[in-house]
């Protein structure tokens, strides 16, 4: 293909240049006759030669088209292969297949062409390799010499090409039931390596080819089982349902290559970009994304909010004069709630639009899944470094679901990725720190599964203060028995399959998720807003508030304290809120707005100071259970006290009344 592609490039070279010397002749041969009939003298000859070799200069077109390599890189076929669906009639055709990328190896150097040099004459000759094979000369090809067995290769003057083997797996989407997921390894060449990493999801478009395997290195027997792999002819890497990747997140020098590439980053047109910004200038645009986000899920307005600033995240910050060179932007969430309030249909439609997303389970995870596991390379048969969980969504979003049911073994792996956001190896003689950038966010059930108000929050709440301080919103996500809600909810899910609109729940406007996964892409790597002035006063007196609420030594032990990491997770909220607005500047209305969302997912306005107790009466009727016990305790006593004082007929003085009460 590439061949063809050169040869009708040199047919148009060849054809232009044609062209361009019967237009030079047409010219030469006009010029006599129009200086024969001018009055001028005619001009000196070493002018004359100036001039014609100015026009008789006409480009070398051929030899520069034969001169250049042309590489043709077909992509979007019709329809894509399943990987278990590849069989031998798909041989050395061109095939498209999609899935997700489980390791890739470091560059292998390919040999194109081997360089000989015969040792009786030193006569030297290079040999062009044909299909993986080297066709080694069996004598010296000089008529002089014609010695046999003489040519021995050189190494050092051979060409060699980068090539890199990257391990293929199914999409767990695409996995029928009871099924183990495929794999297939692809051959990645010169501008193809490095590509695509550990994680990413891709659609490969290439040829389906197969090499014999020999059953000894030393003989020439092959096995009937041939071994078979992809030849890459193009890689993809964008999804329209997905997010794009984060370029801020990645590496500064990484970052500028990642922007600018065709494969990476989601293209966006001018038509998409002025409907973005004309939707960012709406006054109810917080709103309509929140609704937008998992439609079918009925009201939870706050945890939508809350999930939406996650997936638009924080910036992440480098400061040269701090102690740590960099602060991270990614946002953390936790959803601990009664069971059958949808926590996890909200972590099963993030993980579908997450650009890098991995979905697992508390009791099915280890602490190796989560980080790295050692293993034997099949081919090589050494030991490598595979990709857990975490790692895999670097730069993404890993959904934990059943967070509480997870080991304690397991679960003291996530404080280093949720702090400093890298996962540190020692075993089998590997001593590495890998990258886990990733947002976190989990679903668990409160101790005995339902949430007890007649205990403070963090007695519910089944995680050491350790964990429960990183994440930056934890959200109570109660059952409350409420005949009215009920009745709205009950109509909401019956209606969603009478009118067979289970994908959308709501009747007032929302966005397609095509959109509204290109404008949270838009807005992450275009928008990097900074702090003002009025924004840092707001930030600190909210936070002196905060901490205000734990200075009792008997509340401080009843409810979640604010701390040190309470204020990065509104400097990131805030931060989020600015940037899904499209604004450079994070001012106070979005430091209130992460204030209240940090305060509504904790029920912070529904916990009674003096008990630590969740009491939805502080948000129905103004005044908790607890008071309104202690008032009718007063009101019991008084009148207790006032029958005993009359009882003989007698007044009950005022100044005698208080004092015994």
């Amino acid at each position: 293909m590439d061949q063809a592609v050169k040869d009708i490039i040199v047919d148009q070279a060849e054809e232009e240049m044609a062209r361009l010397r019967s237009e030079q002749q047409h010219r030469l041969q006009g010029r006599p006759q129009a200086r024969a009939s001018s009055s001028m003298p005619p001009a000196p000859s070493s002018d004359a030669n100036v001039h014609s070799d100015q026009t008789s200069q006409i480009p070398d077109l051929v030899m520069e088209a034969e001169t250049k390599v042309y590489k043709v890189k077909p992509f979007g076929l019709d329809a894509s292969i399943n990987l278990r669906e590849l069989n031998p009639n798909d041989m050395d055709k061109l095939v498209s297949i999609k899935g997700l990328v489980i390791r890739t190896t470091p560059v292998i150097p390919d040999m194109k062409t081997a360089f000989f040099r015969c040792q009786v004459c030193n006569h030297a000759v290079n040999v062009p390799l044909d299909r993986g094979k080297i066709a080694e000369p069996t004598r010296c090809p000089r008529p002089v010499c014609e010695s046999q067995n003489s040519m021995q290769i050189v190494h050092n003057r051979c060409e060699f090409s980068d090539k890199q083997i990257i391990k293929l797996q199914e999409t767990p989407d695409n996995v029928p039931d009871g099924q183990t997921p495929h794999s297939v390894s692809l051959c990645a060449y010169e501008e193809l390596v490095d590509v695509c990493k550990a994680g990413d999801r891709i659609e490969v478009t290439g040829v389906f080819r197969s090499n014999p395997v020999r059953v000894n290195p030393r003989q020439r027997t092959i096995k009937a089982l041939f071994k078979t792999y992809v030849d890459c002819l193009h890689i993809q890497k964008v999804d329209k349902k997905r997010l794009g990747i984060d370029a801020s997140t990645i590496e500064q020098e990484l970052s500028e290559q990642v922007a600018g590439d065709v494969e990476e980053t989601r293209k966006v047109s001018e038509e998409e970009e002025e409907k973005i910004k004309a939707t960012a200038t709406r006054g109810d645009v917080y709103e309509l994304l929140s609704r937008s986000l998992a439609p079918s899920i009925y009201e939870m307005d706050d945890v939508k909010k809350g999930i939406l600033l996650q997936l638009f995240g924080g910036t992440n910050k480098s400061f040269e004069k701090g102690g740590s060179p960099k602060y991270r932007g990614d946002i953390n969430v936790l959803l601990c709630g009664d069971p059958s309030t949808s926590k996890s249909q909200l972590l099963s439609y993030v993980h579908r639009i997450a650009p890098r997303g991995v979905y697992t389970s508390g009791k099915g995870s280890s602490a190796v899944g989560l980080t790295a596991y050692v293993s034997r390379d099949p081919e090589t048969r050494q030991v490598v470094l595979e990709s857990g969980a975490l790692v895999l969504s670097d730069g993404g979003v890993c959904c934990i679901d059943e967070f509480d049911k997870m080991s304690d073994a397991t679960r003291s792996v996530l404080h280093e990725v949720m702090e400093q956001q890298t996962v540190s190896i020692a075993k089998a003689g590997i001593i590495t720190t890998l990258n886990a950038r990733t947002s976190i966010l989990a679903s668990a059930n409160p101790i005995g599964s339902k949430y007890n108000p007649d205990l403070p929050v963090p007695q519910n709440i089944d995680l050491p203060p350790t964990l429960l301080s990183r994440f930056d919103l934890v959200y109570l996500i109660l059952d409350r028995i409420d005949e009215q809600n009920d009745r709205r909810l009950a109509r909401h899910l019956v209606g969603m399959y009478l009118e067979d609109t289970p994908d959308n729940g709501s009747n007032q406007e929302i966005l397609p998720i095509e959109f509204l996964t290109s404008y949270i892409s838009y807005a992450r790597n275009k928008c990097q807003p900074r702090i003002t002035q009025a924004a840092s006063d707001e930030l600190v007196q909210s936070y002196i508030e905060m901490r205000k609420l734990g200075e009792d030594v008997r509340a401080a032990e009843r409810r979640i304290t604010a701390t040190t990491r309470q204020l990065e997770s509104m400097i990131r909220l805030s931060e989020a809120h600015a940037k899904m607005r499209l604004s450079e500047e994070v001012t106070a209305y979005d430091v209130s707005e992460a204030v209240r969302l940090i305060k509504s997912a904790l029920k912070q306005a529904a916990t009674d100071a003096r008990t630590g107790l969740i009491d939805m009466g502080l948000l129905t009727e103004g005044t908790s259970a607890s008071e309104r016990r202690r008032k009718q305790d007063l009101k019991k006593a008084v009148t207790d006290l006032l029958d005993e004082m009359t009882r003989h007929g007698g007044a009950a003085r005022h100044s005698e009344v208080y004092r015994r009460i």
